[in-house]
Formats: structure tokens, sequence, C-alpha cells
């Protein structure tokens, strides 16, 4: 018995060594996992949309970004809807999705709001099981064709080696992509090259970005036209960002309010008498009493008098749901941190970051800000499988790199950030460029009234406000989640291609 085992441990030791020598012979380089610089997988599919069937073509590739030398120093992954019956393709829309971030991926608006396919939801925006994706029957694919990029890190967008085979070193990583300037110069060089691949430079062009994203498409509809002249129809800022317009001090304090009631609202948090009132209703009071009442007061800062003082903590408790001495101890502006712990604390409950309609649970009652953010806990276990089966199984893009729905990106330069400025000069020089503004009332990270702030302060000279609209949901930062507003939010999309279209033979002139 001894020996038959010696003989099977030597036969297995002789295997082993025959293995590692093959194994020696191979290039390492065959196994590294790296996604192709250029490559394209295209299907054909069909969706019911508004009662219409609508037969598309889906396209999932990579394409490189050029430095100046004409070297690829990234390669980025895409996904492009167009629809097949299509007589003229230089009079239909064409709209570049982005997310933001800054470091997410594009999976968020792919699969859930503007694409031909949406994830399996309940009707309120939770996961539920089995995962994987269905027709979205609100598509704007009827309209216009989508492309949705995902810029350097994230998706399966990477950074490349340079001509040497060397990986640029993190600073220079972040010189080149991982800033306001720099993610919107590098995205702007590589629309042309996808405009020109897939001659679409006579089409109306587009750009929709969802949070950090509406700082990006917002640079972008100036670098297009400044430096590709390239002329945009549109541009759509799903929950903006300040997009480089100040807010700071008081005003930011002041502007969490309407916020504030609009959870509290959700969450049967208010007094009676204005719990019994529509959700809008509340939130115009709320709003004058912001702007007429609020906002001085926190500018008085000490120079309040006690009886103000004890007044305006009435009120904003009154409006927040918060305790009296709650708003007192926080010098009358609690912190959002704070509201998302306190506000249900005594049913052991915190509300969500991104979408105050989430629950979640602590560790601990007490405690100044909760645990972890009840939101995009729930959408990661939602969107993360759906991504990866749908790219892989319905799109046949097979790879083993990782799809990274948050990239690394950090340390992001946010210096010289002028993005809205950038967006109010290239619709007074382009007088087709028209702007939507589409926010959730529930959304606690970048508020709807914040959002109408940017509005009113995109253009202060008032010349252009017929150009620039906004949009309200009941819903949080992902408003679309929700079916009574994916069907709304698309509608409201749609209708503001069309009518930014404007009718032939129309020129570009002010009169």
């Amino acid at each position: 018995m001894k020996q038959s085992v010696a003989l099977v441990a030597g036969l297995s030791l002789l295997g082993s060594v025959a293995s590692s020598a093959a194994y020696a012979q191979q290039d390492p380089s065959e196994h590294l996992r790296q996604i192709p610089i250029e490559t394209t997988s295209v299907t054909e599919h069909s969706v019911e949309i508004n009662g219409e069937s609508v037969d598309y073509s889906a396209t999932a590739g990579t394409l490189p970004v050029w430095n100046d030398e004409g070297h690829p120093t990234a390669t980025l992954f895409y996904t492009y809807y167009q629809r097949e019956d299509v007589d003229n393709r230089a009079e239909r829309p064409v709209v570049f999705s982005f997310n933001g971030g800054p470091g997410s991926a594009s999976v968020w608006m792919h699969l859930a709001y503007t694409g031909p396919k949406v994830l399996n939801l309940s009707d309120e925006g939770y996961p539920v099981q089995p995962y994987g994706v269905q027709d979205n029957p609100h598509s704007i694919l009827d309209v216009a064709d989508i492309v949705f990029v995902n810029p350097v890190n994230t998706g399966y967008s990477r950074v490349l080696p340079n001509a040497d085979g060397e990986m640029p070193s993190k600073k220079k990583q972040q010189e080149m992509f991982f800033g306001v300037n720099s993610d919107v110069q590098y995205l702007a060089e590589w629309m042309t090259t996808f405009t020109s691949r897939y001659n679409r430079w006579r089409s109306p062009k587009f750009l929709i970005g969802e949070s950090y994203g509406t700082t990006r498409v917002s640079g972008l509809a100036h670098a297009l036209q400044n430096r590709e002249w390239m002329y945009i129809n549109g541009v759509v800022l799903v929950s903006p960002t300040d997009i480089g317009i100040d807010r700071e001090g008081p005003v930011k304090e002041a502007n969490q309010l309407p916020y504030y009631a609009a959870a509290a609202w959700y969450h049967d948090a208010l007094p009676q008498d204005l719990q019994s009132k529509d959700l809008l209703e509340v939130l115009a009071e709320v709003e004058q009493y912001t702007l007429d009442n609020y906002l001085p007061a926190l500018a008085k800062g000490a120079m309040l008098s006690d009886s103000e003082r004890q007044q305006v903590a009435e009120t904003v408790s009154r409006y927040s749901g918060l305790s009296k001495e709650a708003v007192l101890s926080n010098n009358l502006a609690p912190g959002t941190w704070y509201f998302w712990k306190e506000l249900l604390r005594d049913k052991d409950r915190t509300v969500g970051r991104l979408d105050s309609r989430y629950l979640g649970i602590d560790g601990r009652r007490a405690g100044d800000r909760p645990d972890y953010n009840a939101e995009l806990t729930s959408w990661l276990h939602s969107f993360t499988p759906a991504i990866n089966y749908y790219l892989r199984e319905e799109l046949d893009f097979v790879t083993d790199v990782k799809y990274n729905m948050f990239g690394p990106v950090h340390p992001w330069d946010r210096s010289n950030n002028n993005t809205g400025e950038q967006l109010r000069e290239a619709m007074a020089a382009n007088p087709y460029l028209n702007v939507l503004v589409q926010s959730g009332y529930f959304d606690g990270a970048t508020n709807y009234f914040d959002a109408k702030y940017t509005t009113w302060h995109l253009d202060r000279s008032t010349l252009m406000k017929n150009r620039i609209d906004f949009k309200g949901y009941r819903s949080g930062h992902m408003m679309y989640l929700r079916r009574a507003d994916l069907e709304t939010a698309n509608d409201d999309v749609r209708d503001f291609i069309i009518k930014a279209l404007p009718e032939r033979g129309v020129p570009a002139e002010y009169q």
C-alpha cells in the first residue's frame, strides 16, 4: 500500500512539474485581464414604446481617447442604441448620456431611465428577485438614438499604457482625466470621434447628465461648441449639482428647508394641518417662507433678536418635522446628515440621503448621522447583477474585466469649476440651445430647491429664461425608479427634445 501511495504521489509530482513547465513557456501577457482598445458587439432587438413597436440595434463597444500625438491614452466603453426604421438619420436626434459621481458608471440611467430596458423593480423602486431587466415602454428611443458613455475607470473604461508600455503615474492620470476641466476636455474629443465614426454630424444633438454628470454636460456644451465646433440643441440636467454657481453660507442652509418639508411630509412627520395638504401645496408655502423669512434670518446670524430666534425655530420645526430644541441646538440650521438621523429617531429608523423615501436601521439610536446610505445599498443590490448579466447575455459583450459601478478617480480636481457660466455662454452663443432641469422632491443630496436656485441664477439677465425649464417629481435622486415618474420624466424629456428641434429652415439668430 505504501508503494502504491508513493507511486501515485510520484506521478502527481511529475504531472505537476510538467504542468508548471508548460505554463512557464507561455507568455504571461496572453493572460492579462484587459479590455480591447477598440471593439464592438452589435445585436438586434425590438421594444414596444407607447404602444408602438420599435426595432433597434444595440452596439456595445470601446473607442479610444487619443492625445495630441495620436497615441491612445484610454479606451471608453459605450452602448449605442439606434432605431432601425429611420429614413433620414441626419434629421434624427442623438442623445449622449452621462452619469456622475464623479466615478460612476453609466449604468444608472442606462438600465433605469431613458434606454429600452429597465430593471426589475417594485413600483416604488425597490429591488426584487430574480434580478434582471425588462422592456421599458417609456424609453425615448422612439424619438432619439441614445449613447450611454462611461468615463475613464467607470464601467469597462480604462487608462491605457503609454507608447513605452508604461502606465501613467497617479498624478499624471489625474491631470489627464480626473478633474472638472480635464474630464470635459477628453470627453469632448471622444464625442467628436464617436460622431465621425457613426456619421452623426448632421443630427441634432442633446446631452443628458445626472448628478455630477450635470457639471460634466454643462462644461461639455461649451467645450464642444468652442473647441470641437459641435453645436448642441439641448442639455438635460437630472438632479443637478451646483455646476459652479455659488450658494454657500446662509443660502445653502436655507435652501435645505423645502427638501426637509418634503421628506417629513412623506413620512407623516408634519403637523396635521400641513400633513392633510398635497405635497406641492406644502412646498409652495415652505419655499415662500424660505425666501422671504428664513434666508434673511440666517443672514443676520448673531444680530437676530431672541424673540426672532424663537419664532424662526418654531417655524423651522413646523416645516422640517424636527423638534424646536433640535433646531435651536443646531443654530437654526440643522445639517442634512443630522436630519437623516434625527427625523425618525424615535421610530429607530434613518432616512436615505439620495432618496429619503428609503429607510435604514442603525446599530444604536444615538449619534448624529446614519451608519449607511439606505437608498444606495438598495440600488447596488439591484443594478450590479443586472448590468453584468445584461451586457454579457443580451448584448454579447464578454470580458473578464470588472464592470466598475464606481471606479477609482479620486482625488478629483474640483478647482476652476465654471461650468454653470460656461453653459450660459454656450446658450447665449447658440440660439438653438435649450435646458431642462429635472429633480426629485425627496432627494437630499442635490435637493430640488437648490436645482430651482440654479435655474434662477443660470441666466440672471432673464433674456434666456424662456429656454430654461424645471420639472419636479415625487421621488428622489433617481426619480425614474418610481414607475409613475419613469413615465412622466421620460415624457418630459421626449417633449423637450421635440420642442427643441427648430422648424426646417428656421435660422439660429436673435431678432
